[in-house]
């Protein structure tokens, strides 16, 4: 039997990849899009979370509460509605119908919807680095620069 040998080109490790841009012009619409969504449902204590460097899964994330299932169920379906609207592209969602934690994946942006408790059980501000400059506490009537 013939072993496999590998070939190794004159230019591997020659060519270097550009590196990772921030936000694009669509992200910053998108970022826009959800957080708009976001107020207009009343949703409650919007974190945003700038995921640069952090991770490639996305640019950034947003973690907000509803007061109910209920809630937050009608928080989600806005954002989910909001994005199909704007040609955004029909987000995937995971955890609709118990509406204890709806997680929207919009691509560059990702969107976690708790009830309250569920939210401070699992803590993810503080996983993705809670109190670090890439994390803003959103008010109501604050944005957020993309």
């Amino acid at each position: 039997m013939k072993a496999l040998t590998p070939t190794v080109l004159k230019e591997a490790g020659k060519a270097k990849l550009p590196p990772a841009s921030g936000p694009t012009a669509e992200t910053g619409k998108l970022v826009r899009n959800v957080l708009n969504s976001l107020e207009d449902a009343k949703a409650e204590q919007i974190v945003s979370i700038d995921l640069h460097g952090k991770t490639s899964i996305a640019d950034i994330m947003f973690v907000a509460s509803g007061r109910s299932g209920v809630h937050v169920g009608a928080i989600a379906e806005q954002v989910l509605k909001s994005c199909k609207e704007a040609g955004l592209g029909s987000p995937r969602v995971e955890g609709l119908p118990h509406c204890d934690w709806v997680l929207v994946d919009a691509g560059d942006v990702i969107v976690h919807i708790f009830r309250p408790e569920v939210r401070q059980f699992y803590n993810l501000e503080k996983m993705w680095g809670g109190d670090r400059p890439g994390e803003t506490n959103l008010r109501k009537g604050e944005r957020i620069a993309v």
